[in-house]
């Protein structure tokens, strides 16, 4: 290749370069992200889920949901994983919130920069058997006491929490150890007594409702909100003679409860502002109403 030959195709290749060059500093002006992603609580994830497709609907774009925003398609991406990887996720970045179902944590808070936080809802854990369970026709009620026997396993049979009952062993039914719901139950009723190592862990309050549903002998913490979504398939037992009630959960009397919580890092983008706006309006607290929960806003 002559002089003249290596000169030009070494100006080219420079040019090239510049060129990708340009095009990085292009992207790192990165236009505004248009998609919120959540993860976290499988009792709060579908509350999510569900606002953001009413928002959605609703506006089919940012842009007419807020004229300063892009015109670009409403994205909400809602996963279910358990509140303590809804955590993990918003640490990672692998999600722009957490949902959680209980108490944050003080080491979980320090974790995450800039920690904000904001309450939607109010839920409840129930104590519920299956309708056809003999128990639900002649108790409506268990103590704190008697719902820590069942659960740790020293009560094995129905029998052995009133003897009127039959004696059929006792099928408990928890979500797993290691989720936000556990956690509640067991600081609420169990204390530093453990459950059952014969208890099965169902993955999310939907999949342990339906065990219920399909064992009469089975008892387990339905969520309020998804027990009212199958009212009538389940049967809620009072706890210390209070009963789980909008009222009683609000004002603290009903004793397993929890609150709904989107945690987040640093303050709100414009596009995430108009959403969480639309989460806590009326429109968003009808929903969170409706599927059963306890609105905050």
């Amino acid at each position: 290749m002559s002089v003249k030959k290596r000169l030009i195709a070494a100006a080219l290749a420079m040019a090239a370069l510049f060129m990708v060059a340009a095009c990085g500093s292009d992207t790192g002006q990165s236009q505004e992200k248009t998609e919120i992603s959540f993860n976290g609580s499988s009792t709060l994830a579908p509350v999510i889920s569900s606002i953001g497709k009413d928002f959605a609907e609703k506006n089919g774009t940012w842009k007419k949901a807020d004229s300063s925003l892009p015109d670009a398609s409403i994205t909400i991406n809602v996963s279910s994983s358990g509140s303590g990887a809804g955590i993990k996720a918003l640490l990672d970045g692998t999600a722009d919130f957490g949902l959680v179902a209980r108490e944050v944590k003080d080491g979980e808070k320090q974790k995450i920069k800039d920690y904000k936080e904001y309450k939607i809802g109010i839920d409840a854990l129930t104590i519920a058997v299956n309708p056809n369970n003999p128990i639900a026709g002649i108790k409506d009620n268990l103590t704190s006491d008697q719902i820590k026997k069942i659960f740790s396993g020293e009560y094995k049979t129905w029998n052995q929490v009133d003897p009127s009952l039959p004696e059929k062993e006792i099928v408990v039914v928890t979500r797993d150890l290691g989720g936000g719901a556990h956690e509640v139950f067991q600081e609420k009723i169990m204390g530093d007594t453990k459950v059952t190592d014969k208890a099965v862990q169902a993955p999310s309050m939907g999949a342990l409702v339906q065990k219920i549903i399909e064992n009469e002998n089975a008892v387990g913490y339905a969520s309020y909100g998804v027990a009212k979504q199958n009212e009538g398939r389940i049967f809620a037992l009072k706890v210390d003679g209070v009963t789980a009630a909008p009222e009683t959960i609000a004002d603290g009397s009903y004793k397993i409860q929890r609150p709904l919580l989107i945690v987040g890092s640093g303050e709100l983008t414009k596009l995430q502002k108009v959403f969480m706006d639309y989460v806590r309006s009326a429109a968003g607290m009808a929903i969170i109403e409706k599927m059963g929960f306890i609105p905050v806003k």
